[in-house]
């Protein structure tokens, strides 16, 4: 009785893993943090450029950051930009438009959108500011932002 009680558990087991699907590779157990959470790590990588007075590193790895070849979901320039906020407030310090907008234009371009961070400025009172466009359209500020400073540059 013990030998056919034991064929019997061996048969259910070898069925039970013919049907399991075989463990996933590493690469595909990673998760993916919640966009707010990517936004927040993000907000402090971009704060290590700025804090070390480092404009230039903040602004290549902006300009350099490449274009995810999915092609984005419909409503992800929306996501990206409330998640940006959301992990502004809950950042523990004042988060600067050049930082916001570094942020929101890599985690844009990570999910497809051709996003552009632009550096604007206004001669007098002198003010510099920064924003984010999607194919010409401001999406992280008021639409009427570049008409109020000169753009110098777009990255």
């Amino acid at each position: 009785m013990t030998r056919m009680h034991n064929n019997m558990l061996a048969s259910h087991d070898d069925s039970r893993q013919a049907s399991e699907p075989a463990c996933p590779r590493r690469e595909e157990t990673l998760v993916i943090l919640p966009l707010g959470l990517q936004a927040y790590v993000k907000l402090i990588h971009f704060d290590f450029y700025l804090a070390r007075k480092n404009f230039s590193a903040l602004y290549s790895k902006v300009r350099r950051y490449p274009v995810g070849k999915n092609q984005a979901s419909p409503n992800i320039v929306e996501r990206v930009c409330h998640a940006v906020d959301m992990a502004c407030i809950w950042y523990w310090k004042e988060a600067l438009c050049l930082q916001r907008s570094a942020v929101a234009t890599c985690l844009l371009k990570k999910y497809g959108v051709p996003a552009q961070m632009v550096i604007g400025a206004q001669q007098m009172p002198f003010k510099a500011h920064a924003w984010v466009e999607v194919d010409g359209r401001v999406v992280n500020d008021k639409s009427y932002t570049p008409g109020m400073y000169a753009v110098l540059d777009r990255c």
